[in-house]
Order: C-alpha cells, then sequence, then structure tokens
C-alpha cells in the first residue's frame, strides 16, 4: 500500500473549503454536472478515488444509486463508511480500500464509472482508462472530473509558478492535456468522447477561496492546526489562483460511453 499523501490537517481544511466529505470543488453541483444527462437511479456505480465519500453521498441520496467507492488511502475509506452510517446510506453507498493497478472487479459490473479529482494524480491514464472500460456493462459511461494542463504542456514543460504550486501542493500530479485525455478515451475504445474545459468557473471559485482562507476561514484554522500550517495553506491557495488565472491548470470535465 502506498503512503497516504493527505495529512489529518489537509483533510480539515479541505472540508471548511469544500464542504464537509468533500476533497475537490464544487461540492453537490460538481456531481450534478458530473452525471447531467446520465441515466443514474437505480444503476450500479464506480466511484474511483472516493476520498471521503462526499460524490458517493449525494449519488445515493439525491439520485438513489448504488455506489462502490474505492480509494487508496485506507483513512478515507474509513472515514467514508463511518460517515455513510452516520447518513443512513450504508446499504447505497460502501467503501473499500484498494491497491494501485488494476480495478478488482469483474468485467461489467458497473453501469457509470465517476472519477472527481483523481484521475489528476494517476500516472497510467490508458491503464486506468482501459480498466474503466472494462468493468463498464456495454451502453455504461465514464464521466470525470479533473485537474489538468494547458495545451502544449507537455512540450512547454511546467512553469515557474507551476513547479513552486507543486511543492506547496506536495501531492503527486501526472497532468493530461484535455486533448491528450480524449485521445486516449478514444484510443482504448470509449465512444461518444468529449470533454469541456471548465476553467473560467473555478477561476473565480479560487479566488473566493483564498479571500475566505485569509479572511473568515482563517480563525476556524487557527483551532485546529498550527499557524505555520494555516499560512501554508493560504499561501498554497495563493499559489492556486496564480496558475488558474495564468490559464495553466485547467479544470475540465470529460465522459464516454462503451459500445453497446
Amino acid at each position: 500500500m502506498e503512503e497516504p499523501e493527505y495529512h489529518d490537517a489537509m483533510i480539515d481544511m479541505l472540508q471548511l473549503v469544500w464542504g464537509r466529505d468533500f476533497m475537490a470543488p464544487g461540492g453537490i453541483g460538481n456531481v450534478d454536472k458530473l452525471v447531467r444527462g446520465l441515466e443514474v437511479r437505480g444503476r450500479r456505480v464506480l466511484d474511483i478515488g472516493c476520498g471521503l465519500g462526499g460524490p458517493a453521498f449525494v449519488l445515493a441520496e439525491k439520485y438513489a444509486a448504488e455506489v462502490v467507492g474505492i480509494d487508496i488511502d485506507e483513512r478515507l475509506t474509513q472515514h467514508a463508511e463511518r460517515r455513510a452510517r452516520e447518513r443512513g446510506l450504508s446499504d447505497r453507498a460502501t467503501f473499500r480500500t484498494v491497491e494501485p493497478g488494476a480495478l478488482p472487479f469483474q468485467c461489467e459490473e458497473f453501469d457509470l464509472v465517476l472519477i472527481s479529482g483523481a484521475m489528476t494524480q494517476i500516472e497510467d491514464k490508458r491503464g486506468i482508462l482501459t480498466e474503466c472500460l472494462r468493468v463498464l456493462r456495454p451502453g455504461g459511461w465514464l464521466t470525470c472530473y479533473d485537474w489538468m494542463r494547458r495545451e502544449h504542456g507537455e512540450s512547454e514543460g511546467y512553469s515557474e509558478d507551476m513547479l513552486y504550486w507543486f511543492e506547496l501542493e506536495g501531492l503527486t500530479y501526472a497532468m493530461a492535456t484535455p486533448t491528450g485525455q480524449l485521445s486516449i478515451m478514444r484510443e482504448v475504445g470509449f465512444e461518444n468522447a468529449e470533454v469541456e474545459d471548465r476553467s473560467e468557473w473555478y477561476r473565480r471559485e479560487a479566488r473566493v477561496e483564498y479571500e475566505q482562507l485569509r479572511d473568515s476561514l482563517y480563525p476556524q484554522l487557527l483551532e485546529r492546526m498550527t499557524k505555520e500550517d494555516v499560512d501554508g495553506f493560504v499561501e498554497n491557495w495563493r499559489a492556486t489562483v496564480v496558475v488558474c488565472e495564468k490559464g495553466e491548470m485547467l479544470q475540465v470535465y470529460s465522459r464516454g460511453q462503451k459500445p453497446a
């Protein structure tokens, strides 16, 4: 099992900014966007990189789906299991810790595969997309929300601002470009594949979040962690605003369908 990258202080901070049980921006609205136009009610859904369980709870509670959430960090799946019990959702939202690599499921087990903010940290895009296709039933959909790098980024390399942001984040990133992701999805066999750049939305959100961290959320963070940690998170968010507003980091939705 890989060592967890999300320490307790970061998990607390992300929930203050993005909402309880969420580790990616947008909350319920982001989940709604991910499944818009798709048949979800009563369907079996795989949530890859489920984190604290936020998206899975929305799918189970609002959309009446049967959700299996997986993550490589056992602390996160344990949190999700506990919160599922508290919310009375244990019969519709289950969670398990997995190893990186092949998905521990049989072929054609799921109607929908959802990935929110986790593909960003998976280096083997082709491998995970191939696995997503394998576990989907014919006609099923993959839907993703990712932080991506701007087009031509692979040939240009990362800017100093991006490298600084990576350093502050302290997380493993393997960002694709939108066209790169689309190309791989089509190559592994997805039909009706498409990407949608929604970066303008998060450029606005990131600046609002940064101002909140500096102001209203700052005292709450101080109750949970050291001033050094809080100031580090505030600087991290300032750096996030920079790379978003420069268009170097993108927020992109992608989806594709398994041939019927």
